[in-house]
């Protein structure tokens, strides 16, 4: 190969206008939802021109909502990781998951809540993409959920309807939280899940 050849292969950079359009537009997300979000608004919180949103998002603002998903479900994914791995028992670290959603909650003031609760529930009947993107990102969170419950001796189907469970209740209690600007409710699932994971690790451990 010459000194002037390029590789075989190039790293694929990902463009700082698309992050910051995919940064920007998941902040709006969490706290507006999808429909009160406007494109106006996206282009001025990203420091760009409406032709560059299309230029990178040729689907416009249903496209950019769907990458815009992902990236708040992936951040929300790391959090879980990092609870469930913070403690040795796993019913204490099912309680470190509502714990930490609390601390995460109240540091941003009670705006920024599940990242994909508000713009799932608008998106049932209406824009297909942000629907499937949606229950995808959920989807992974319990799988999460449920290996580490898996680690814990339960099998496949129980993990999963358990950690079915923990997310919903954990879904619920971030709701009340925000509304309320109280991270009681967090902290009170957690534990409440906390004695129901004991009670059915207990359980699958005297019927091996």
């Amino acid at each position: 190969m010459s000194e002037h050849s390029e590789p075989a292969t190039t790293p694929r950079r990902t463009s700082p206008t698309r992050e910051r359009l995919v940064r920007e537009t998941a902040a709006l997300l969490e706290r507006r939802g999808y429909q009160a979000t406007a494109v106006k608004e996206i282009v001025r919180a990203a420091d760009v021109t409406t032709s560059s949103l299309y230029h990178h998002f040729p689907g416009g603002k249903e496209e950019l909502a769907a990458s815009a998903l992902a990236y708040a479900g992936e951040r929300f994914a790391a959090l879980l990781r990092t609870a469930l791995a913070s403690e040795e028992r796993t019913p204490d670290a099912i309680a470190a998951c509502a714990n930490d959603l609390a601390t995460d909650l109240a540091s941003t003031h009670w705006t920024d809540g599940c990242p994909v609760a508000v713009t799932a529930l608008e998106s049932v009947s209406d824009a297909p993409l942000l629907r499937t993107t949606s229950a995808r990102i959920l989807l992974e969170w319990q799988e999460i959920i449920a290996g580490r419950l898996q680690s814990a001796g339960l099998d496949g189907p129980a993990a999963a309807d358990l950690a079915c469970t923990v997310l919903s209740a954990l879904e619920g209690a971030e709701l009340l939280s925000r509304v309320t600007a109280d991270p009681s409710p967090l902290h009170t699932t957690g534990r409440y899940l906390a004695r129901l994971v004991s009670s059915e690790l207990a359980a699958s451990h005297a019927s091996a």
